[in-house]
């Protein structure tokens, strides 16, 4: 399920007192870095974002502003959005896929990791969360960024591991088959359901076992 900014998601039975966010240590898989939001690169993030194959191929992603993603930063001071006092949110690690290797648009999309097993999180949102934009699509970059966060996921004891997409999402679904997840079940999004009112009725859930990874 791709991270909307700001994401705010149902988190219940979460202590939020006690948890902790983890040093990760480096995330790099050649020339791809995962590396937490910061104001320094907004310039770089709408360079991607404006790129006219995003607002021809991806509207709903290229509708972020400069003031959008200073807020998101400031939300989440060092790529880390923890859990509010009602237990609403949850514990997310943000990350900017980062090309250590294209000047003209190094910001290739950008993954997120929640901590937690929710009812909402495991049924319609999923564990990871991420979206590549259009011009720097076909390097498998949803994947390996997944794959760089999976001992970080690991960490935290989660097991198994969630990813939901839409039916029809077929980049989605194929980066789900090549990280080793099983299809598990098709569902249905509730009416009354945040998902549904924005158009998403189904969701195809996902699986990653520890012994898969």
């Amino acid at each position: 399920m791709p991270f909307r900014l700001p994401a705010r998601l149902p988190f219940w039975g979460f202590n939020s007192r006690s948890f902790t966010f983890l040093d990760p240590g480096p995330l790099i898989d050649g020339e791809l870095e995962l590396i937490p939001p910061d104001r320094k690169l907004i310039d770089a993030y709408l360079a991607s974002v404006q790129h006219p194959l995003t607002v021809q191929q991806s509207p709903g992603l290229a509708d972020v502003t400069r003031r959008h993603l200073a807020d998101f930063i400031d939300l989440c001071p060092d790529g880390r959005q923890g859990a509010d006092t009602a237990g609403s949110i949850a514990p997310t690690y943000h990350f900017w896929m980062w090309q250590k290797d294209r000047r003209d648009f190094p910001i290739a999309g950008g993954v997120g990791l929640r901590i937690g097993n929710s009812y909402d999180t495991v049924m319609y949102y999923g564990h990871f969360g991420y979206h590549v934009y259009p011009l720097a699509r076909g390097k498998h970059f949803a994947e390996r960024a997944c794959r760089l966060l999976l001992p970080l996921a690991a960490r935290h004891g989660l097991n198994p591991i969630w990813i939901t997409c839409n039916p029809d999402n077929i980049a989605s679904r194929r980066t789900c088959e090549r990280l080793g997840a099983q299809l598990i079940e098709v569902v249905p999004v509730p009416g009354e359901h945040l998902l549904h009112r924005r158009g998403e009725i189904e969701k195809c859930r996902y699986r990653i076992d520890a012994a898969v990874t």
